[in-house]
C-alpha cells in the first residue's frame, strides 16, 4: 500500500505541534495556513509543500487532512474534505453543535471515510493503564469520578473554559462509564471577560450510577491536571503535572469498615504503577494514519466526538440558565 500522506490545515499554537508528529512519523505531505510567514516558515522546516485547502483536497496523493483551525470552522471544512474523498482529523471540540456533528458523522459514513476527533487524554498511557485497569475491576465498581484542569490562562475571547478545556475531561470520563449519560448540569462564572466563562463546574450522572465531576478553571493559581477515580475496592490518581513519570498513575487500596456503628477508614499507601512512557500527540497520530491504513474506526471517532459535544451543549445551557 502507498505511504499515508496527511495535509496539515492549521500551524499555530497546536496545528505547529501536530504538523512536528506528522512528519516525524513520516507521514506529513503538506502545510495549508493562511498566514503566509507560517505557511512558509513550517514549509521551510519540514520539507513539505505550502498549499491551499482547495489544492489539498484536489491532489490523490493527500489520503488525509488534519484540522487544527478554530471550532467553528471544523465542520464545514471537515465536509468539505470527507467530500473530496479525504479522512479528517478534527482538532477537539468535533464541532460546536450536536446538528454539526452529525452532518459531518453522515458525511464520514457517506463517502466512507475515517472520521477522528482529537481528545488527546485518549492517547495518554497513562490514561491508557487507568482505562484498563479499571476495567479489568481492579478498583471494583467506580463510585464517582473528578476530574481538574486548572491554570492561569491562556485566556480564551472566542470559547469559554468550558469549551476550551472540559472536551478532554468529559471524554476521559465517557471512557471509564461507558454507560448513557443520564443528566447534566453545570454552573459558571465569568470575570476577564464578559460573557466568557473563566471556570465552568459540571456534574455528570450516568444510568449505572456513576456520578462524575468536572472542574476548568483559567483564573487558578497553579496548574492542576488530575483525574481520580473512586471504586468500591480502591482509589486511582492520574496526576499529570507531576514532573516524575512513575508517579503519574498511583492507587490507593484504602478500606472503609462498615461493620460498626460508624463507618471506619482504614488508610494504605499509594501503590505507583510502571506504565511505559510515550507520547500522548505522537500516539494519536499514529492512530489516525493507522486507521486510515487499516481502515478501521478510530477509538476517539465521529460518534464519540458527538457525544462529547451532548455533554457540552448540556453543561452550556444549564449554565445560561443559572
Amino acid at each position: 500500500m502507498a505511504e499515508i500522506r496527511i495535509a496539515q490545515v492549521g500551524c499555530g499554537h497546536w496545528g505547529k505541534n501536530l504538523t512536528r508528529n506528522f512528519a516525524q512519523i513520516g507521514a506529513l505531505g503538506a502545510i495549508v495556513d493562511p498566514h503566509a510567514p507560517t505557511a512558509e516558515k513550517m514549509s521551510a522546516e519540514f520539507g513539505v509543500p505550502a498549499r491551499t485547502l482547495d489544492q489539498v483536497l484536489a491532489d490523490p496523493a493527500i489520503q488525509g487532512v488534519a484540522f487544527a483551525t478554530p471550532a467553528e470552522t471544523h465542520a464545514a471544512g471537515a465536509i468539505a474534505a470527507l467530500q473530496a474523498g479525504k479522512h479528517v482529523y478534527v482538532e477537539k471540540p468535533l464541532a460546536l453543535t450536536m446538528a454539526d456533528c452529525r452532518a459531518m458523522i453522515d458525511t464520514a459514513r457517506d463517502t466512507g471515510r475515517i472520521l477522528m476527533v482529537g481528545h488527546l487524554l485518549q492517547y495518554h498511557p497513562i490514561f491508557a493503564a487507568l482505562r484498563d485497569l479499571v476495567g479489568a475491576g481492579d478498583i471494583g465498581t467506580l463510585r464517582y469520578v473528578y476530574s481538574n484542569r486548572l491554570s492561569l490562562g491562556k485566556f480564551r475571547t472566542e470559547e469559554d473554559v468550558l469549551w476550551s478545556f472540559a472536551p478532554h475531561d468529559i471524554s476521559m470520563l465517557l471512557a471509564l462509564a461507558n454507560s448513557p449519560v443520564s443528566h447534566v448540569s453545570a454552573q459558571g462564572a465569568a470575570f476577564v471577560t464578559p460573557n466568557i466563562a473563566d471556570m465552568a463546574t459540571v456534574q455528570i450522572g450516568f444510568e449505572n450510577g456513576l456520578r462524575g465531576h468536572v472542574f476548568t478553571s483559567w483564573c487558578h493559581p497553579f496548574k492542576e491536571q488530575r483525574l481520580v477515580a473512586v471504586g468500591d475496592a480502591g482509589m486511582a490518581v492520574f496526576d499529570d503535572t507531576l514532573p516524575d513519570w512513575g508517579q503519574k498513575l498511583a492507587i490507593y487500596r484504602h478500606r472503609i469498615d462498615t461493620a460498626g456503628p460508624v463507618p471506619v477508614p482504614h488508610k494504605a499507601e499509594a501503590e505507583f504503577i510502571d506504565v511505559p512512557q510515550g507520547e500522548p500527540l505522537r500516539t494519536e497520530c499514529e492512530h489516525f494514519v493507522a486507521a486510515i491504513r487499516d481502515g478501521r474506526q478510530p477509538r476517539t471517532d465521529g460518534a464519540e466526538g458527538l457525544a462529547v459535544v451532548e455533554v457540552l451543549e448540556r453543561a452550556s445551557a444549564a449554565m445560561s440558565a443559572g
